[in-house]
């Protein structure tokens, strides 16, 4: 059965069927787009104390409902300096040490950083050796996404790619997954180095978003974008730990990158855990004198 779900995600016309539940998602149908919303609410067993807004007319579609703010306090940042927290509500994929160009994506599944970012193999060599961690939204989850850690912007890439879907089967099924979905690549400077925080798209993912640019995808094309921003000055954009970067329009995973002895992960971080936006998963490297 399992082979069969893999094989059926190569035969699909991925981004016909991605645009039409994307044009569907953004439809104002009013009575029954809150229908809608409560069965996604049933289904996926959504904690509605957490949401800002609780009256579903609130939500005009069914994207802006994927996209609901949170109460203020429902996720306190973890404060110091020194302290790396999770990015979004997810649970870990994969985390550890990126090893000879390579990032784990499940056992017996490698794929390079030089990939993910989209064949910038200077970029690349700027994490040889550093930290990665795979964060896994769940259609439940909350889909916004905010920052780990300060950082200032200095670098966007769009990167188109495949559309097939995220989650544990096709992670040990599918090679180089999140180095063939679409995703765009945000790097930061940060007091831990460059960080760069990749926002990976999937089968049925109405659309990716950030604060400063807008709806990035769609549209969708074959060509690979980039942008740079100035470290300083009325154009720069200096974002603080916790606040919110971009979201997905229904869940999929973000990735986060560390330079080499920068960074050492919590000692509560396993797989297959799941954990709150805004809680401490990594701090800074204390060096051996």
């Amino acid at each position: 059965m399992n082979n069969i779900r893999i094989r059926f995600q190569y035969w699909i016309p991925q981004f016909s069927l991605t645009h039409l539940i994307g044009k569907l998602a953004s439809v104002k149908a009013r009575r029954l787009t809150t229908i809608m919303i409560r069965l996604f609410i049933k289904y996926y067993k959504i904690n509605m104390d957490e949401v800002l807004h609780t009256d579903l007319k609130y939500f005009k579609t069914l994207n802006d409902f994927f996209a609901r703010e949170l109460r203020e306090g429902v996720r306190p940042i973890t404060e110091g300096e020194s302290v790396i927290t999770y990015p979004v509500d997810a649970c870990i994929n994969q985390f550890g040490l990126v090893d000879n160009g390579k990032i784990i994506q499940a056992k017996g599944h490698n794929f390079s950083t030089t990939e993910l970012l989209g064949g910038d193999a200077k970029l690349a060599e700027e994490f040889a050796e550093g930290n990665f961690a795979t964060l896994y939204l769940s259609p439940r989850d909350y889909h916004r996404v905010h920052m780990p850690c300060d950082g200032v912007l200095r670098k966007m890439i769009y990167i188109p790619g495949d559309l097939f879907q995220v989650n544990v089967l096709t992670s040990e099924n599918v090679p180089n997954l999140f180095a063939r979905n679409e995703r765009v690549v945000c790097i930061f400077d940060t007091k831990f180095g460059r960080m760069a925080q990749i926002l990976i798209g999937a089968m049925i993912v109405g659309s990716i978003e950030l604060v400063w640019a807008g709806i990035i995808t769609p549209p969708r094309g074959n060509t690979i974008y980039h942008w740079n921003y100035p470290e300083r000055g009325n154009k720069a954009i200096a974002l603080k730990k916790g606040k919110e970067m971009g979201c997905f329009r229904i869940g999929s995973t973000v990735i986060n990158l560390f330079v080499k002895n920068q960074i050492e992960f919590d000692e509560t971080v396993q797989n297959n855990t799941h954990n709150a936006m805004g809680t401490s998963y990594a701090r800074r490297k204390v060096q051996k004198q």
